[in-house]
């Protein structure tokens, strides 16, 4: 009989996941939490991550088979299905139940009229959801936009490095970047995009069809349905500290009272489902931006979340 104490048992072996960003930044912090927090860990799950370059949609890792999870939305799947196609990814919980782009003014405003925009000098991004989002807002607010003097310079880096330079009168930005431009007095918040467009299903985590019945697809699920928990419940300052190590550039300060920003928006609910609501919400913007060719069904592009027993 062999000693005891002379048997070593090894631990389990990690599942090993690949999740890749088609954008990153703070507004993403429950898919960055659900690492920094330690969920996955806690299932026993090892995530690499990388983000897309630039113009480049996350759903080409999939295609390719680089990645099992991505940060997507529910309006990629609405080209693809114009085009005849079956889309390649099915979007399966919510990241953001609301737009978390902030209008950052070169002075201070707390009378703030979205009026103001009308003959201004606006950096914008220059197409897809963003511009889509940001001009249903402006409909919401009963401005036109026709009467912005667009600026588009490229992408979000160029876009603060140009405000920064002294372009624009006004810039469109996901947080921290303007955060940051308070910060370092550049810039001043102004407004949010999200309350003038209320819920809607704005970014989401997508995987193929397959992956969902996968045993690691339940425990990711658990992971993440128990850090849309921890995003409603932690204080912003402990999560910032947590997450400090994927922002390197940014200060935690300025990082905390991003994340509480979009705390009391209420973009990161508990819910991990993509609700019907926020989808045709979706719909009616993607149909006054003038890309929508018919009103899709949920089901063409959304799934319910793997089941987590």
């Amino acid at each position: 009989m062999d000693d005891i104490d002379s048997v070593t048992h090894e631990a389990p072996a990690m599942e090993r996941i690949n999740i890749e960003f088609t954008l990153f930044s703070a507004f993403y912090s429950p898919l960055i939490s659900v690492m920094s927090g330690g969920f996955l860990k806690a299932e026993g799950i090892e995530a690499e991550w990388t983000v897309s370059p630039p113009g480049v949609s996350a759903i080409k890792a999939l295609e390719e088979g680089r990645a099992h999870v991505i940060q997507s939305a529910p309006s990629q799947g609405f080209a693809s299905l114009a085009a005849g196609e079956t889309p390649t990814a099915v979007h399966f919980a919510q990241i953001n139940e609301m737009d978390g782009f902030f209008i950052t003014g070169r002075t201070p405003d707390s009378s703030f009229d979205w009026n103001r925009l009308e003959g201004s000098d606006v950096i914008l991004f220059g197409g897809g959801q963003p511009l889509a989002m940001f001009k249903y807002a402006c409909h919401k607010a009963g401005i036109d936009f026709g009467k912005l003097r667009v600026i588009n310079v490229g992408g979000a880096e160029d876009m603060d490095k140009a405000f920064r330079a002294g372009k624009g009168q006004y810039v469109q930005q996901q947080g921290p970047f303007p955060q940051q431009l308070e910060a370092d007095g550049v810039g001043h918040v102004v407004a949010q995009c999200g309350p003038k467009i209320g819920p809607v299903a704005f970014s989401s985590l997508a995987a193929r069809r397959e992956w969902l019945q996968s045993d690691v697809a339940k425990a990711f699920m658990r992971a993440y349905t128990k850090t849309r928990a921890y995003m409603v419940a932690t204080p912003a300052s402990e999560i910032a500290k947590a997450q400090k190590p994927f922002f390197p550039s940014i200060d935690v300060d300025v990082l905390a009272r991003c994340i509480a920003s979009y705390q009391q928006l209420g973009c990161w609910t508990a819910h991990v489902e993509i609700t019907r609501r926020a989808f045709e919400v979706a719909l009616d913007v993607f149909a006054h931006f003038g890309t929508l060719k018919e009103r899709y069904a949920y089901d063409q592009v959304c799934a319910p979340p793997p089941s987590t027993r």
